[in-house]
């Protein structure tokens, strides 16, 4: 028996939509006020949610079961699998020394610690968005940075204010071509509306990264290498999108960004060297080193070796994530598990979608072709490669496990909340009230998108949730489906450093452990700050010369 998703249960949207945001309320209140244990939280949520959607929504209670085990199989597969192979090695290159050689490579180009977080937090963590996706880049560019010394909130944090211009483009295009295909619109369309949008901001964020990091004077200072970075990024950003396609945007930028910073480097240095590794204000965010100090450049062998590992891993996801790797390896072995129960059990229904459209509920075991199964081999060989013996090898992924455990719950938990979200249509509850604010809805559309990403903790998914309500609304408003559509992608980025899981994978990569209430704290302000600029951007579009003509080109 099929069961409808119910939008407004009490008859009052007002008083539904305040009932719906209450499991996303016990969450972050939990993280942020209560500061409970990140998984403590997820828990309290997830009992809320579940209460929330089969008591006030009247969801069946073996669905809504069904749909949270679902959301934790998810949060195993694929986001727990990245997390603990890029600790695991993380690990390897930190026991072995290697991972100190790589820092002192990267303090080589410059120990000043703004321009390392432009070049590794920016531009090195947005090619591994554009390969991988799915908090690998935090990942990586976290424990990079906490490598160098910088303070854990610092590498955290700022990992995630890092991580949001290049997210709409993340593993290969995936965000775009999945909300195309999803929901009717023409792929390369939106590939470039959201191409009109973000490139402003790819210049924006290196200077918001670098003044949330050190101050309007320590940001003053360093403003030619920024601006260098952030332009030698946007524009190949643009071009890519617009005139090629969405998969290959953000491998591209970033690599032309990286090139462009270093050769700016060799001409180029600031006056002042920054040293400090915590956040201005911040300097006693769990435990401060002492100021750099000018350090001898490693053999060119060492160094060699210290980034083999490294760029075995880069290659490794950028083979991975091809098209044609990942359907090779899928025909090899991809089980399809059916949700007995769940499957095409409930039906999204108007104004959401047209007519009624029932959910699927599979799970998808591609565990071959997903991406951290590639950071999994390249960890084996980069450690074969590093001296280890397989017996090593083993111990240290059993240890890896052990250090990972609680994150490895909280991830569970959270992914099992968004899924439940998903299936009961609470979260639908929550973007049908932004759909009802008339001409202010380019504005407070792309806050859904935040919120979709906030909630779920992929740009992706707030783009298959909310697409085609983006489409029904711009329709009925009269303004551009492609531009709403782009602002749902461009407005979800801003909330990625502000969902639980990628929170949480910061946390696990800096081994700043039980401290996500304070990492959600320090971005929150950043992630609706930044939201709400893009917001004003989308309106700007929709309604006022010359910005309107970015839309109709």
């Amino acid at each position: 028996m099929t069961w409808q998703q119910v939008y407004d249960p009490f008859g009052n949207m007002i008083v539904s939509t305040l009932i719906a945001a209450i499991p996303v309320a016990v969450l972050l209140i939990g993280l942020g006020i209560v500061r409970l244990r990140a998984h403590i939280a997820a828990g309290l949520g997830l009992i809320a949610a579940l209460a929330i959607a089969i008591v006030a929504f009247g969801m069946p209670t073996p669905m809504a079961t069904k749909a949270a085990f679902l959301g934790a199989l998810t949060g195993l597969f694929p986001i727990g699998w990245i997390v603990l192979n890029v600790i695991f090695l993380h690990q390897l290159t930190t026991q072995n020394g290697s991972f100190r050689v790589l820092q002192e490579s990267i303090a080589g180009i410059t120990e000043d610690r703004r321009l390392q977080l432009l070049l590794i937090a920016f531009a090195f963590g947005a090619f591994f968005e554009g390969a991988a996706g799915f908090g690998t880049p935090v990942a990586v560019t976290a424990a990079l940075l906490i490598g160098l010394g910088f303070s854990p909130l610092a590498a955290s944090g700022l990992s995630l204010i890092a991580n949001t211009a290049p997210v709409a483009y993340g593993a290969l295009g995936t965000p775009i071509i999945t909300l195309a295909k999803v929901h009717g619109y023409d792929v390369y369309e939106i590939s470039a509306m959201v191409g009109r949008q973000l490139p402003f901001f790819s210049v924006l964020v290196p200077f918001w990264l670098i003044w949330a990091f050190a101050g309007w004077r320590g940001m003053k200072e360093v403003w030619p290498a920024i601006l260098v970075t952030g332009v030698s990024f946007a524009i190949p950003q643009f071009l890519v999108s617009n005139f090629i396609g969405p998969e290959l945007v953000d491998v591209i930028a970033a690599l032309c960004s990286m090139a462009a910073l270093v050769a700016f480097l060799k001409v180029w240095q600031p006056r002042r060297l920054w040293t400090s590794a915590s956040i201005v204000g911040h300097e006693d965010d769990g435990g401060t080193p002492p100021p750099a100090t000018p350090i001898a450049r490693p053999p060119r062998a060492e160094v060699i070796k210290a980034w083999t590992p490294w760029v075995i891993l880069t290659v490794s996801v950028f083979v991975w994530g091809l098209p044609a790797v990942k359907n090779w390896l899928n025909s090899l072995w991809a089980p399809k598990f059916v949700i007995e129960g769940l499957h095409k059990m409930v039906e999204k229904v108007p104004p959401v979608v047209p007519q009624p459209t029932p959910e699927s509920a599979e799970f998808v075991f591609s565990v071959l072709s997903m991406t951290g199964t590639a950071i999994f081999v390249a960890a084996i060989i980069g450690g074969l490669v590093m001296g280890y013996r397989l017996p090593a090898l083993f111990k240290s992924y059993g240890r890896t496990l052990w250090l990972v455990r609680y994150s490895l719950l909280t991830i569970v938990l959270m992914l099992a909340l968004g899924t439940l979200t998903r299936y009961s249509g609470l979260d639908t509850t929550l973007g049908l009230a932004f759909a009802t604010t008339g001409m202010f809805y380019p504005f407070f559309g792309t806050l859904m998108g935040w919120l979709g990403v906030a909630l779920t903790g992929s740009d992706t998914a707030s783009n298959v949730l909310f697409g085609g309500m983006q489409k029904v609304a711009a329709e009925q408003l009269g303004l551009s489906p492609n531009l709403m559509g782009a602002a749902n992608s461009s407005g979800g980025v801003m909330g990625k450093m502000i969902d639980a899981q990628s929170i949480v994978v910061a946390s696990t990569a800096t081994r700043w452990f039980h401290h996500e209430g304070d990492i959600l704290r320090y971005v929150f302000f950043h992630s609706i700050a930044l939201a709400c600029l893009m917001g004003i951007f989308v309106t700007l579009q929709a309604y006022v010369p010359p910005f309107t003509a970015m839309v109709i080109w």
